[in-house]
């Protein structure tokens, strides 16, 4: 039996004789870490894959509604370091300059309201990240308020 060292935990580990190509050592960890590799791999490679595992996650998603709310109270260790994560890669993509706008539930300011007229409203896709029923939209003017001419009135005395 020849050694060969492990290409997960870079032990040298003893080859077995009825796997010839053997890579990985027996340790559960590096196991663990050759199926991970291979099912990278195989979503990289074969489409149909992709879509058989996509749909049977989105099929468990829908049979366990409630899985990540409870994960999310049972760990809130998890909880605040994800937050602490996910607010440091919006600081290093504020400061590369490419972190997108985002928008919360209610965002639309009161204090800025536009004047009556009419508007279309263009969806504005990849701009930002949007929670719940927030749009990200540009808005055209198509014509302004409309005030009739002072002398057409019929009812107008002078």
């Amino acid at each position: 039996m020849d050694k060969r060292r492990c290409a997960a935990c870079g032990r040298m580990f003893r080859c077995r004789a009825q796997a010839p190509r053997q890579r990985y050592c027996t340790a559960p960890a590096c196991q663990r870490e050759r199926r991970r590799r291979w099912q990278h791999e195989k979503r990289c490679s074969d489409p149909d894959y992709r879509d058989n595992q996509a749909q049977a996650q989105r099929h468990w998603c829908e049979r366990h509604p409630e899985y990540w709310r409870e994960y999310r109270e049972q760990h809130p260790d998890y909880v605040a370091g994800n937050r602490a994560r996910q607010r440091e890669r919006d600081r290093r993509r504020r400061a590369a300059g490419t972190c997108p706008v985002l928008a919360k539930m209610d965002a639309s300011a009161v204090d800025a309201p536009f004047a009556s007229g009419t508007y279309r409203l263009t969806p504005v896709l990849g701009e930002g990240l949007a929670k719940m029923d927030a749009w990200t939209v540009e808005i055209a003017l198509l014509s302004g308020a409309y005030a009739p001419p002072r002398d057409a009135c019929k009812e107008r005395t002078r």
